[in-house]
């Protein structure tokens, strides 16, 4: 049963894994430019993301091992949030330009540990969450995450003029451990062990794709980022290239945007919960072609900064209104009996494939232009509304929404 401190738990654990991830991969390269470093230095601050694009390597894990006592998933989040907030301290204690690769180091340790903590706790989630409660759950985590993002990149970097590096890191460091303490306090119920737990590891990562009507939903992961990735991808060089200061550009991508997407996602979250689930994976898809159209003015540069503002806003809400529909199925996709393996792995098909769209988009525009490549974003898009009409009704189609083991607790 979901009581109101598990859904805060849950909230605060999407919202703290983001904090390190948010502040370094956008504010610590502003830092190292600031100080002069160069842009192949700055660069390397990216590679964080490749930890988070591996975790179905050690997903398994999550799943196989216990820590007694301590509960399963809880044992791995407890040990995951006292690494990042003693990973925060030591980066704290260095100098970010002349210690650079040490702290580099130190970042890519945060990046595993924040990547471990987001297998645990969406493994959590889809044992804790009932079928009728995912599509809440999953607006809790997208929102979290935004708001992870606006914290760590826009509001601590607002302050690091004014305190300084240290401050910032414990600043981050104390937010981490917000959740430190709610997981003491948290207990996490027995659930049976199944019989066929021995499944769980690497030939889970193919067999989970030879099931029933898996291969459908295969090509629905692999489209729905893609028409939003390359948006996401392209709007910073449009807006620079259109005249816009770094400031402005932050302003409305980083918080601006965040808040829209943290909003659509409560959004989707009340939607999901009353809507057939076919239902609504096929009217956000629909929303996505209007979504990502409405970036072709701005590709175009003959709008004003009002309208341009317009149109971001509206593209804004359609990644997060996906994003909570895609991970409410791959949550009902998810075994209970290896719920770590089986979400990540779906989600990181969805999470690169994100990835790559965006750096896919500059290539495109770099020779057919901005206009071109979204209206290459918007063919996409309107594949994957294709896809999901393809979909169908059946439980071969959509997953059985089996009933969480935690729901009775």
């Amino acid at each position: 049963m979901m009581t109101p401190s598990r859904w805060l738990l849950l909230g605060s654990l999407y919202i703290t894994q983001y904090l390190g991830q948010g502040f370094f991969m956008i504010a610590l390269v502003a830092i190292l430019r600031s100080r002069g470093a160069s842009l192949e230095k700055a660069g390397l601050v990216y590679l964080m993301g490749v930890c988070w694009m591996a975790k179905p390597l050690w997903a398994h894990h999550v799943d196989r091992i216990r820590f007694g006592r301590l509960g399963h998933y809880r044992g791995w989040l407890l040990a995951a949030q006292s690494g990042m907030v003693a990973t925060l301290l030591v980066i704290g204690q260095l100098d970010v330009v002349r210690d650079f690769y040490v702290v580099l180091g130190f970042c890519l340790l945060l990046a595993l540990l924040s990547a471990t903590q987001d297998v645990a706790a969406d493994a959590l989630a889809c044992l804790l969450l009932s079928p009728g409660q995912r599509g809440m759950g999953n607006a809790v985590q997208a929102a979290g995450g935004l708001l992870g993002n606006v914290i760590g990149g826009g509001v601590v970097l607002m302050a690091y003029p004014h305190v300084g590096w240290r401050a910032c890191l414990l600043i981050l460091a104390g937010g981490t451990a917000l959740s430190l303490g709610q997981l003491l306090f948290f207990r996490e119920p027995q659930r049976p062990v199944r019989s066929n737990v021995a499944e769980v590891g690497f030939r889970r990562l193919w067999r989970f794709w030879k099931e029933p009507g898996r291969g459908r939903w295969l090509l629905v992961l692999l489209l729905a980022p893609c028409g939003c990735g390359m948006g996401f991808g392209l709007i910073t060089p449009m807006l620079t290239d259109g005249g816009w200061s770094m400031e402005r550009i932050g302003l409305v991508t980083n918080v601006g945007g965040s808040l829209t997407g943290a909003l659509a996602a409560a959004l989707a979250g009340w939607a999901v919960q009353r809507l057939p689930r076919r239902t609504a994976l096929i009217v956000i898809s629909a929303l996505q072609i209007v979504g990502v159209a409405a970036l072709l003015p701005v590709a175009e540069m003959r709008v004003g900064v009002g309208a341009t503002v317009a149109c971001l806003t509206f593209f804004y809400l359609c990644p997060s209104l996906l994003m909570v529909i895609a991970t409410t199925l791959i949550m009902d996709h998810a075994s209970p009996e290896s719920p770590a393996t089986d979400f990540t792995l779906q989600y990181s098909v969805f999470h690169t494939t994100g990835y790559i769209s965006a750096g896919a988009s500059t290539v495109l525009a770099q020779h057919w232009g901005y206009p071109g490549a979204i209206s290459a974003a918007v063919l996409l898009t309107m594949g994957l509304f294709l896809a999901t009409l393809r979909l169908g009704n059946g439980r071969q189609a959509l997953a059985p929404e089996a009933v969480s083991v935690f729901e009775t607790d």
